[in-house]
C-alpha cells in the first residue's frame, strides 16, 4: 500500500507541475521574490524564491486526501472562511494568545473547521526548503487549488504574493460568514459587500459538490419547529432519508453528505441535485427556490454543462482569493501559521 501511495503521489505531483506550467508559461509576469518585493499578485511569485512550493504543497495534499478524503472539502472550506474575515491573510490559522483572541472560536467555525495539521505539515516542509518565503495565505489558496484538482475538478493560474496578518478578528468571522440557514436575498447582500455578484455566488456554492455537513445544520429543515413545517422545497425521498441521519432528538454531529450522488467528485452533480429539491443546506437549495431569475439561470447553466461551471468556478476562485490581500511590507511571512512572529 504505502507503495501504491507513493508511486501515486510521484504522479500527481508531476501531473499537476506539468499542467501548472502549461497553465501560465514563466514569461509576461513579474517576478516575486518572496520577501514582499512587489504590490500585487503574481502567478510567478515564487518562481525564483521557491519554484517547489506548488510541489510541496500538492505531495502532502496527495497524502492527506488518500488518508482522509474529506480532508479536500476541508481545505477548500479553510480558504473561504479565512478570505471573507478581513481577506485572504491566513488570520483563521492563528490560535488563542495573550495578545490574538482566534477566529477558531467563531460560532461558524468551532468544533467545524478542519485541516489545521495539513497546513501546519506543509509550512514545516516548506520553512525546511524556503526558509521565510511562503505566507500561510497563499499556502491556504495553493492548498484549495490542489484539492480542488485532486477531487477531479479544475486547476487555475493562481495569483501569489500574499502575506500573512497579525491580527484576527472573531467579531468578524461571527458576522461575516454566510450561514447555512440564510436566504437567497441574505446570500446575495452578502457576497455583494465582499465584492462578488451572483454569478460567483452560485459558481462558489459549487464548492459545496464535495463535504459533508453536520445534522446542526440541517435539522431545521426537516421537523415541524414552532408551527412550522418541514421545508416545502425538500424532495420527500430525500427528506426521509435525511431524517434517518438526523434524528429530531440528539445527532447534532451526524453528517450527511453535502452532494450525496458523487461525495468525493468535483463535479456538477451538486446543481443537478438542486433542481430536484435535493439541496442539504437551507442556503444550498435557496439557489434554486428563492426566485431570483438570474442565479435560478446560473444553476441551470451549471447543471447542464460541467465544463461552464469548472470555467467560472475557476475564475470566482480566483477573485475570492484576491480579496484584500496583504502587499509589499504589510503584515508578515510567519514561521508558524498558527502565531504571529
Amino acid at each position: 500500500m504505502s507503495s501504491t501511495v507513493h508511486l501515486m503521489s510521484l504522479f500527481l505531483l508531476l501531473f499537476s507541475t506539468l499542467m501548472v506550467s502549461l497553465a501560465h508559461p514563466s514569461s509576461d509576469f513579474g517576478f516575486g521574490w518572496g520577501g514582499g518585493s512587489y504590490n500585487s499578485l503574481s502567478p510567478n511569485f515564487y518562481d525564483f524564491s521557491c519554484p517547489q512550493a506548488n510541489g510541496i504543497v500538492h505531495f502532502v495534499l496527495v497524502k492527506a486526501i488518500v488518508k482522509d478524503p474529506r480532508m479536500a472539502a476541508s481545505l477548500l472550506r479553510l480558504h473561504f472562511h479565512d478570505c471573507f474575515v478581513q481577506g485572504c491573510d491566513a488570520s483563521v490559522l492563528l490560535d488563542d494568545s495573550a495578545t490574538i483572541v482566534s477566529e477558531k472560536g467563531a460560532t461558524p467555525n468551532v468544533n467545524s473547521l478542519r485541516g489545521f495539521e495539513v497546513i501546519d505539515e506543509i509550512k514545516a516542509m516548506l520553512e525546511e526548503a524556503c526558509p521565510g518565503v511562503v505566507s500561510c495565505a497563499d499556502i491556504l489558496a495553493l492548498a484549495a487549488r490542489s484539492a480542488t484538482f485532486l477531487s477531479g475538478g479544475p486547476l487555475w493560474e493562481l495569483p501569489l504574493g500574499r502575506r500573512d496578518s497579525k491580527t484576527a478578528n472573531l467579531k468578524l468571522a461571527n458576522d461575516s460568514i454566510p450561514s447555512p440557514f440564510f436566504n437567497i436575498q441574505t446570500l446575495v447582500a452578502f457576497f455583494k459587500k465582499q465584492g462578488l455578484d451572483e454569478t460567483d455566488l452560485v459558481a462558489l456554492s459549487g464548492g459545496h459538490t464535495i463535504g459533508m455537513a453536520r445534522c446542526s445544520t440541517v435539522k431545521k429543515r426537516l421537523y415541524s419547529q414552532k408551527g412550522n413545517p418541514p421545508d416545502v422545497f425538500l424532495e420527500k425521498a430525500y427528506l426521509n432519508e435525511l431524517r434517518s441521519v438526523c434524528p429530531l432528538s440528539g445527532g447534532d454531529n451526524n453528517t450527511s453528505p453535502l452532494d450525496y450522488a458523487t461525495p468525493r467528485a468535483f463535479d456538477n452533480s451538486y446543481f443537478k441535485l438542486i433542481l430536484g429539491g435535493r439541496g442539504l443546506l437551507g442556503s444550498d437549495q435557496a439557489l434554486w427556490s428563492g426566485n431570483e431569475s438570474r442565479v435560478m439561470s446560473l444553476v441551470q447553466a451549471y447543471a447542464e454543462d460541467r465544463a461552464l461551471f469548472f470555467s467560472q468556478f475557476a475564475k470566482s476562485m480566483v477573485k475570492m482569493g484576491s480579496m484584500k490581500p496583504l502587499l509589499g511590507s504589510n503584515g508578515e511571512i510567519r514561521k508558524n501559521c498558527r502565531r504571529v512572529n
